[in-house]
Parts: C-alpha cells; structure tokens; sequence
C-alpha cells in the first residue's frame, strides 16, 4: 500500500493563467501496471476519515441510547454512500480532475457553494478536541494536566508533521492512516472478545434485520445525520478524489501529485483535465479495468473494513455501555467505555481501548484537514486565475496552518463557555446530509452527461446513485420542515 507514486510536471508557478473552464484536454487513458495491492490506500484512507465520527461516535451513542434497534440504518448509509464514491471516482479516473471541478464545469457558483458548504461544515473542530480529550485521558486521565485546548493543540503538532514532514503530502497520509487502521482493528476484535456475549451479537444482527424501525424520541434530523455519518459523510466522501489522484489512478496519472513546499518546487498549475478518444477500444478496456480497480478497492476497504470497524464499536457500545446506563457525551465516551471494560478486563483492557480512541479520533483529524485543505486549495486554484500567480502547495499549506489555528482558537471559546461536543457532532453531520442532497444528483448528472460514452455510469450505478440522491434529498426536506416546526 505504501507504494510512492513518481513525480511528474513538477515547476514553479508562473504568471497568471487564463480563466478556468478551459476544455477538457484529449489523451490516452493510461494503462494500469501495477497490481491492485501496489494501488491500495485511497480506500483506506477514505476509512480513517470515516472512522472518527459515525463509527466511534454518533452510532455507539444511539446504541448505548437506543439499544441495537436501529442499526439496519447504519449498514443502509454505508451502503448508500459506496455508489456516492463510485461516482466521484469515476469522474477523476476519466478525467483527473476532482468533483469539486466538474460542479464547476456545469455552473461556475457551484465554486462558492461548495467552498461554504466546506467551511461551514467542517470549520468546527470537534473531531480535534476529542482527539485531545482522549490523548489526554489515555496520558494523564480526563482530570489531569491541560485543558482541552492544550491536549488539542498537541494533536495538531502531530498532523502538521505528518502532513508537511514527506515530500508528497498524500505519503504521510496513507502511511500515517494504515497504521492507525491497524491500531484500531487490532483493538476493537480483541474490545469484542473480552466483553461480548452471545446475547450481544443476537440485539445488533436483530437491529439490522429490523429494516425501518425507528424508535420513538428520535428525530427525522438527528436519525438522518447518523446515516450521513455511517461513512465518511458530507463533502468528505468527495476527498477520495484527490488521493486517487495522488495515487495516480487512471488520467490522474498525468496530473501533478500534491508536494510538500518544504521539501520539493511547487508543481506545475495545473489549468484542465483529460478526456479519451471514445472510438479507441484501447482507451475502452483501460478505463474499464481502472473502473474494476475502484470497485475493489471501495468493496474491500470502504464497504467491507468499514461495516467491520463500525460494528465492532457499536458491539462495544452494547456490551459495556448500554447495561451500565451509560449514556455518554463525545468528550467521554472513549474514556467511559475504557472505563466500564477496565472493570471487566482489567487495566489492561482499559489502555487498550483508549489507544484505539485515540487512533480513530486522531485518523479522521488528520484526514480531516488535509480534505478540507485540499478541496479549498484545488476550488480556488482551478476557479480564480488570479490565485494562480501560487503555487497549489502554496495554497493547502496555507488553508491547513490556519484551519488548525482557528481550530485551537474555536475550541479555546467553547471550553470556555462551557460548551460540549456531542449537539455538534448531530448538526454538522446535518449539515453534511445537506451538501449530499445537492451534489449526488450532480455527481450523476456530470457523469452521464459530461464523460466518454465508456465511461458513463450504466443502468445499475445510475439506478442506485439516483435512488440514493432521493433519498438524501427526501431526508433533508424532512429534517429542515420538522426544525422549523420544532421552532414555531
């Protein structure tokens, strides 16, 4: 997996370049050389970026809330978000390019929309102080030394190493987020061990045969964000383009990988990406085969160590939170849960499960700052010229240094008011449901209308992802008439 993709096209930036919506340029489809396990990782860092927010967070909540009634939901937005992700693949396999570029292809607003939509949900760092809450706890207990703003800041000297510390950013990412993976699959198989019962596995494979319950007291708005957050959710599933392209996955072969401005030049502007002649067969079987690759690649790492890891923590939510009573808040409930299997497995079990905390909170802070670096970076750089007269890795350093600073600075204003974590968790997760609802149907739309005739979707992804763009767009209609129900 950690395979270093080569360098190509690497300069200085130049003067400013002309405006964006310059022609797709025609190409050949690279061929793939290399096996499917030299090119995995783009799946399983889209996994670290998943695992830190439904996974450890919103579902073990609803479990140790709810029980395992409604864990049919969470196996569905799993699902639902794998043919998302088909989608945004295929774009950049076809073209190099990123979603966020096409959107703007077909209307150049969608630059602003998807900017705020960005920054408004993902600007709050609740996935950082939890990552410090749980350092902390695993280091000196939850009332030791520092306060949550320390311990956050701590963990963002830890991304900043591991993102500006290898020459090509996308390396310290996958390296950095397999380990974590390890960390946590290792940890959660032997959490289940220890704590789970028969009795246990019985209430989760009910609650996913359970297909549409929905128990009473939970709200169409909070039930819809833990779907958008059984994955990735929001514009993070749109990431995965990026580290296909870092990856150099079909014509993001011919596309500059992201370097480090410490380490190497800036790499060359990059004004357009790539179509393939459609009446070459060559360029037909190629991008299939690359298109074979991203079903594998999502099937096995995505879908599959996704379903594994998720249900892994709501086993641990049902086995030890929810017989104490324990309904926890984000900032706690790593350090409840180690506490409760501490008094069954002893201390032993109790850093264990910290460790893997730890490693799932800090995994999806680390991704989560890259994404949001990167996408800001890439919608600026491709839709204002002016922003040209940088480099692109001029640009992600800049977006990912601040993002960290107004982080700490978010934080230190919420701790101060005395303000948790876990309402946040359930709006920005509403939040992402809405970004969904408007941009899987585009996913779609440029897709069947902008792409090769090959490299369409045909009738089963098309079904799917419509199905699921109604889906997210039934969901956040609902949502937004039940608050402004709720507030009049």
């Amino acid at each position: 997996m950690n395979d270093e993709p080569k360098q190509e096209q690497v300069e200085a930036p130049g003067e400013e370049l002309p405006g964006p919506f310059i022609p797709l340029k025609t190409a050949e489809m690279p061929e793939r050389t290399k096996s499917f396990w030299k090119l995995a990782g783009p799946g399983a860092v889209l996994v670290g970026l998943s695992i830190g927010a439904g996974e450890l967070i919103v579902w073990p909540q609803i479990a140790a809330e709810y029980g395992g009634t409604m864990m049919w939901a969470a196996g569905l937005g799993l699902f639902m978000q794998l043919w998302v992700n088909f989608e945004a693949a295929r774009w950049t396999v076809a073209t190099g390019e990123s979603a966020f570029s096409g959107f703007a292809r077909l209307w150049s607003g969608f630059a602003w929309v998807f900017i705020a939509l960005t920054i408004v949900g993902w600007i709050g760092p609740g996935w950082a102080r939890a990552s410090g809450a749980a350092l902390k706890a695993l280091l000196v207990g939850p009332e030791g030394f520092g306060s949550d703003t320390f311990w956050t800041c701590v963990t963002f000297v830890f991304v900043a190493i591991m993102l500006f510390g290898p020459k090509l950013v996308y390396t310290g990412m996958e390296r950095g987020i397999e380990l974590l993976i390890i960390i946590v699959v290792i940890g959660l198989i032997s959490v289940a061990i220890a704590t789970s019962t028969a009795d246990t596995w019985r209430e989760l494979g009910g609650g996913l045969l359970n297909f549409g319950h929905i128990e009473e007291g939970m709200r169409v708005k909070k039930f819809f964000g833990a779907i958008v957050f059984a994955g990735a959710g929001g514009t993070a599933n749109l990431f995965y383009c990026y580290y296909l392209r870092d990856k150099h996955v079909g014509m993001g072969a011919r596309l500059p990988a992201l370097i480090n401005p410490f380490r190497g030049r800036q790499e060359k502007a990059v004004q357009a990406g790539f179509t393939y002649d459609d009446s070459n067969p060559e360029n037909r079987r190629r991008f299939r085969d690359w298109f074979s690759y991203i079903r594998r690649d999502q099937l096995l790492f995505f879908f599959g160590l996704n379903a594994v890891t998720m249900f892994l923590f709501i086993i641990g939510s049902l086995a030890v939170l929810r017989p104490a009573g324990i309904i926890p808040e984000s900032g706690t409930l790593v350090y409840d849960q180690s506490q409760v299997l501490g008094s069954v497995w002893g201390e032993t079990g109790r850093i264990i499960f910290l460790m893997v905390g730890v490693a799932t909170l800090f995994s999806t802070q680390l991704a989560l700052i890259d994404g949001c670096a990167r996408s800001l970076s890439d919608i600026i750089h491709f839709n204002f010229p002016r922003a040209r007269k940088r480099g692109l890795s001029w640009w992600y350093v800049l977006i990912a240094a601040g993002w960290m600073i107004i982080g700490a600075l978010v934080i230190y204003m919420l701790e101060t008011g005395g303000i948790g974590s876990l309402p946040f968790f359930f709006e920005v997760a509403f939040i992402g449901g809405i970004a969904m609802a408007i941009y899987v149907p585009l996913l779609l739309y440029m897709n069947l209308k902008k792409l090769p005739k090959s490299a369409r979707p045909g009738i089963v992804h098309t079904s799917f992802t419509a199905l699921v763009g109604l889906a997210y767009i039934v969901f956040a209609v609902w949502s937004i008439v039940e608050e402004i129900g709720s507030r009049l």
